[in-house]
């Protein structure tokens, strides 16, 4: 349970740190989900919960008195629903029994050790036009809250309704037409789909905004890709074709500002650990050929750009599987010659000249070239980097050119071997 509350805390430090992308209007009644839950905590002095009416996570508050979050004040019930963003079956018709649906008002849950729930806690329905959107989770403290503090508490769940309800009219549904933007294949199709995704969004189709990618995405079933609603800053949401048989999460991420990315690179980062939950922590990481990793393209106002910012998040994230410095989260500003190497065909690593030394049989030989040509051909820096003698690296080296027929102190000869090196890991 220590370990939880830590993982804990370092989440609702990335959630705050992506507070502020969710907000699409303006006034009282709009906001950011996070900064509602954060004032329904202040407010009560308990951390709030918010989840959507399918016991997805949307926001957590962290609110403690002595400032950090006490992992003895957690049951299992909430530990699961922060860490994995979503709540069972099971725990979800338990809660249900107690008449969250058709509540208008605060509903007490008593504590159930034998359902995982240590704690008991007061449920907030969320509910907009009469209709129950969410539910917000206050964990019990002594002194509860007061009538009048509940009372307060119901009008910020109000507004935490019409921001729903917004999301649900304006986003929820578009990821057909998110996905027929990112999977045209003439400019005429793509420039119909731009229009019907434009005209869908109305005014906020002209605000900065982002692309990422999260890829492979562990489930081809559209039905399990996550609520655009959970991720905060989140304009459309879709699964696209990636590879051969699988499939890659697609977002579109509105910014404050063309500045400032990082809306883009949070909604990344909590969708990687959506992906990592949903494969059991199984799948390797970035870096490796089963990892999972996201690519942030490139800010951009309006959607005319939309299918390249598209292409510059998918070799953001085939960088960052391929690279691990890169990742987990690449932004295509950060991943240099990949930006070129990313848009070569597959089959460009397959040079006859580099054929030989790419052979599994000679791994150790492709890792000292890359290695040294990384380096800048500085002996010194690539011996101490392989840890081997110098003598060592210059036989291998010398093998090298005897397989390839290169000749590295060619500078064009250095560049094709360079650019095969790093193609294969694509």
């Amino acid at each position: 349970m220590y370990e939880g509350g830590a993982r804990i805390r370092q989440n609702a430090r990335v959630t705050s740190d992506s507070r502020g992308a969710t907000g699409s209007g303006s006034g009282g009644a709009r906001g950011d989900y996070q900064e509602l839950v954060d004032e329904l905590s202040e407010l009560l002095g308990a951390p709030a919960t918010l989840e959507n009416r399918d016991f997805e996570l949307i926001a957590f508050g962290a609110y403690d008195s002595e400032g950090d979050l006490d992992p003895s004040a957690l049951d299992p019930v909430r530990t699961r629903s922060i860490l994995t963003r979503r709540s069972t079956a099971a725990v979800r018709a338990w809660f249900e029994s107690f008449g969250i649906t058709r509540a208008t008002g605060p509903v007490r849950i008593p504590p159930t050790p034998e359902a995982g729930v240590y704690r008991g806690r007061t449920c907030l329905p969320v509910r907009h036009r009469g209709v129950v959107l969410g539910y917000v989770w206050l964990l019990d403290t002594d002194p509860g809250p007061t009538e009048p503090q509940l009372a307060a508490a119901m009008a910020v769940t109000a507004r935490i309704g019409a921001l729903l309800a917004d999301e649900a009219q304006h986003g929820a549904d578009l990821s057909r037409e998110l996905r027929a933007v990112l999977t045209a294949e003439r400019d005429w199709q793509r420039d119909m789909a731009v229009a019907e995704l434009r005209s869908a969004l109305g005014s906020r189709a002209e605000t900065p905004h982002a692309v990422v990618c999260v890829a492979p995405w562990p489930s081809a079933d559209p039905d399990d890709a996550p609520s655009v609603r959970t991720v905060p800053g989140a304009t459309a949401l879709c699964t696209v074709p990636w590879g051969g048989s699988g499939v890659s999460l697609a977002l579109l991420v509105r910014l404050r500002s063309a500045d400032v990315q990082t809306p883009a690179t949070s909604a990344a980062g909590r969708l990687l650990e959506r992906a990592g939950a949903a494969r059991g922590g199984a799948g390797g990481s970035a870096g490796t050929p089963g990892g999972v990793a996201a690519g942030v393209s490139a800010p951009r106002t309006g959607l005319a750009d939309l299918g390249t910012a598209w292409a510059e998040a998918s070799a953001a994230a085939r960088a960052a599987r391929a690279e691990s410095r890169f990742g987990p989260v690449a932004q295509w500003t950060s991943i240099g010659a990949f930006r070129l190497l990313t848009s070569l065909p597959a089959r460009s690593a397959d040079d006859p000249a580099v054929r030989a030394l790419l052979s599994p049989a000679h791994r150790e030989l492709a890792r000292t070239a890359e290695v040294y040509l990384d380096c800048a051909g500085q002996a010194g820096r690539t011996a101490a980097e392989l840890g081997v003698h110098r003598q060592t690296l210059y036989y291998r080296l010398s093998r090298v050119e005897q397989l390839t027929g290169l000749d590295l102190d060619d500078g064009e000869d250095r560049l094709l071997l360079h650019m095969a090196l790093k193609a294969r890991r694509l």
